[in-house]
């Protein structure tokens, strides 16, 4: 992923759950199916009431979104532990999350899936929230190389990322592309442990 972003932030309330980011009926769609997984983007935060969402984060007849940010209340990601939300999200072309707190297994599961899961404090993330209502084109910029978020008003804000899932992201891959990435030093290493082990005595 790239490591600085910017962009306008579509707005959620609390305790938005998978249910809402990505209902059970669509759980079905495979994401390594290309076609499927396009699918499966187009159905993320379908499970949000209209009542409380009237502006849309994609318009209609639109295949991306405007946003490439949610932010959403305390305990985003709450409720089962379905790994489509986080894809879901991904596919449709949010890069992160900005709450004050998030569901322990969402956070990893968008970890592992380059969704960066940013924690600000409550005050900051009401300074945030403020900034959307009074202009909402509002924009923020993500900064995961130097772990900052730049607030509307130009403030930073420092966030915390496992430093794993963050040199992950940089680089683009998974946990599995990561490992694959080493071939190289984990054959030498294999090579050489192979010269140092006596297999006739441990016979």
């Amino acid at each position: 992923m790239k490591s600085v972003f910017t962009g306008p932030v579509y707005v959620v309330r609390d305790n938005i759950d998978t249910d809402q980011i990505i209902p059970a009926q669509y759980l079905n769609l495979i994401p390594t199916v290309a076609d499927e997984y396009e699918k499966l983007g187009s159905y993320a935060l379908c499970g949000l009431p209209e009542s409380l969402y009237p502006t849309r984060f994609v318009k209609e007849n639109q295949l991306d979104s405007d946003y490439p940010i949610v932010v959403g209340g305390r305990n985003f990601g709450c409720g089962s532990s379905r790994e489509h939300a986080p894809w879901a999200l991904m596919q449709y072309g949010f890069r992160a999350v900005i709450s004050t707190s998030f569901a322990d297994i969402f956070r990893g599961n968008a970890l592992k899936n380059s969704l960066l899961p940013i924690v600000i404090p409550a005050e900051d993330h009401k300074k945030l929230l403020a900034a959307v209502a009074a202009n909402p084109g509002a924009t923020v910029t993500v900064d995961l190389t130097q772990q900052k978020l730049t607030l509307p008003d130009g403030t930073s804000v420092s966030f915390p990322v496992d430093a794993f899932a963050k040199e992950c992201m940089l680089q683009g891959v998974d946990e599995l592309g990561y490992i694959l990435k080493q071939d190289g030093a984990i054959s030498a290493f294999e090579t050489k442990r192979a010269l140092t082990i006596d297999t006739l005595s441990a016979a």
